[in-house]
């Protein structure tokens, strides 16, 4: 059988087929050219570029022309403190008292600390000490009466009030029409060590109703 005629190839073509692909072949096989960037992640975007981006658009509001006044924080309250020092005034004063049989005798009741020169007493008897300060406890009950009495002796002390006077009432709208509270009064103050002394007020001053005391000096 005779082939056809030109379709067989000839020694160059065979050899120009070769070559391309060995060519081909290097190609594949050859590794990346230095000059080409390697591929790099890209870096995430941080929060203030974003919120930058974000109120990109925003437009300020125009000043409202009022004055920035800061305004003061309150104070707190230390509330376990008050607690503490009012349960203190209560404590102070304390009430184990037979006042009955205080008021069985009927005789006035003053009162000096040992040590205290019989004439003070007696200047404070004549109404020679000028009052310095007051307290009415009308209309208080035993415990409001100790209380206030408590609180206001120790800021007569602060102030450096030496005479002051308590107003106590006569009992007449007690119970049974005695006076309860008079008697308390002048059991308290026999229990502070700042009190020196104490009678019973003049009747210019207040009379059974009232009691003049004599406290002592901060310097002493």
């Amino acid at each position: 059988m005779k082939r056809a005629r030109g379709s067989a190839l000839d020694p160059a073509s065979f050899e120009a087929l070769a070559r391309m692909r060995r060519a081909l072949r290097e190609q594949s096989a050859a590794p990346v050219s230095l000059h080409q960037a390697p591929h790099k992640p890209k870096a995430p975007e941080d929060g203030a570029m974003l919120f930058r981006r974000a109120v990109a658009d925003v437009v300020p509001l125009p000043p409202t022309n009022r004055a920035d006044v800061a305004r003061p924080r309150p104070k707190p309250i230390a509330r376990q403190r008050l607690r503490d020092e009012q349960q203190v005034l209560i404590d102070a004063l304390a009430d184990p008292w037979d006042w009955e049989a205080a008021l069985s005798t009927g005789e006035e009741l003053v009162f000096s600390r040992p040590g205290v020169p019989a004439a003070a007493l007696r200047k404070l008897r004549r109404g020679n000490w000028v009052i310095r300060g007051e307290l009415d406890l009308h209309g208080h009950t035993g415990d409001e009466a100790r209380v206030a009495l408590a609180a206001f002796l120790n800021r007569c002390l602060l102030e450096e009030r030496r005479c002051v006077r308590i107003i106590h009432g006569k009992g007449h709208g007690s119970k049974n029409r005695l006076p309860v509270l008079k008697n308390k009064v002048r059991h308290w103050l026999m229990q502070r060590e700042d009190v020196l002394a104490f009678c019973q007020a003049r009747t210019v001053d207040g009379g059974a109703g009232a009691v003049i005391v004599l406290l002592k000096s901060p310097s002493r």
